[in-house]
């Protein structure tokens, strides 16, 4: 669905002390008075929201969310064709106007709907808190493809110096699952574009990571639509020296289903947490999630409820 459709600019209460989200990051907007703006008369340290002209703008050359999906951009710009942009973009002055901290779809959108102006809160952030609110902004609209996500995390930790546990506290992840995500920047180019364009999950792909002939494995994966659990047992055979067709059940050394098991990685890879299912095949089952930090908890809070930041 469109981030333009059904969202209002109204204030959310937060439990006190509950993760950072992008109004720490970002801090309180006091008012949102719309404006004249230019490069040369915008106060950086301005929390207003501003009308900036859409050419005064520019999109960051190291914005984590590198695809667009056109059909959907075009469904946004449709919507604010008619309603306008409901939701400002965040930018920074830079050079001689406006740099995208958080918002380029939008942006994007506007252009497409052939709009002059576009409603905007400049800040004055540094380069390392720009990408922070990237990062966090697109996590927590679930925008990036796990390619994304991990080369993002990769420059915080190589420029800024960030440890794992740390980015883990901005973004609401564990530290295993920012972990498992940057191995995947291990595979070969061609199964990473598999992976940023869909076509294999991240599951596939962490099955894949250090397996000789990973390219044409993940091809076959691809072209027979096998299962995680499927590409685990062809990845085992094939380090074996055997060649069999996966089986598409099973059951785990531990005597869990061997779906129920995939299914379970492949929450805790999407949400960052430690996922259990529980399921005797007969009746109610139970679904349990563990957090460690109260990080996590305010990041499942905010999927769980649908909230937008």
């Amino acid at each position: 669905m469109s981030d333009e459709i059904g969202e209002k600019q109204k204030p959310v209460k937060r439990p006190h002390g509950l993760g950072r989200g992008l109004s720490a990051l970002l801090g309180d907007v006091s008012r949102e008075e719309p404006v004249a703006a230019s490069a040369n008369s915008a106060a950086p340290s301005s929390k207003a929201v501003q009308n900036i002209e859409v050419a005064l703008i520019q999109p960051h050359p190291e914005q984590p969310r590198r695809h667009f999906d056109q059909d959907a951009l075009q469904e946004l710009a449709d919507s604010i064709a008619k309603r306008g942009v409901i939701q400002p973009i965040i930018v920074r002055p830079h050079g001689g106007g406006f740099q995208i901290v958080a918002g380029e779809r939008r942006w994007r959108a506007a252009q497409k709907a052939q709009l002059h102006r576009i409603p905007a809160i400049v800040r004055d952030f540094d380069e390392q808190e720009t990408l922070e609110i990237a990062l966090v902004e697109n996590i927590q609209r679930e925008d990036l493809n796990p390619i994304e996500e991990a080369e993002a995390y990769r420059k915080l930790i190589g420029e800024f110096h960030h440890s794992q546990e740390a980015l883990g506290r901005i973004v609401g992840k564990s530290r295993s699952h920012i972990a498992n995500l940057m191995r995947l920047l291990d595979l070969p180019d061609p199964v990473q574009q598999a992976v940023s364009h869909g076509r294999i999950s991240m599951g596939h792909a962490r099955a894949l990571i250090g397996v000789p002939g990973c390219e044409s494995m993940a091809l076959m994966v691809e072209q027979k639509g096998l299962s995680v659990r499927e590409t685990e047992q062809l990845v085992r055979k094939t380090k074996k020296g055997e060649d069999a067709e996966p089986k598409s059940r099973g059951a785990t050394p531990g005597g869990k289903d061997a779906d129920i098991a995939a299914l379970e990685q492949h929450l805790a890879d999407i949400l960052g947490l430690k996922v259990e299912i529980a399921d005797s095949g007969e009746g109610p089952g139970t679904l349990s999630l563990r957090y460690s930090t109260l990080d996590q908890l305010d990041m499942l809070c905010q999927r769980l409820s649908g909230e937008r930041i």
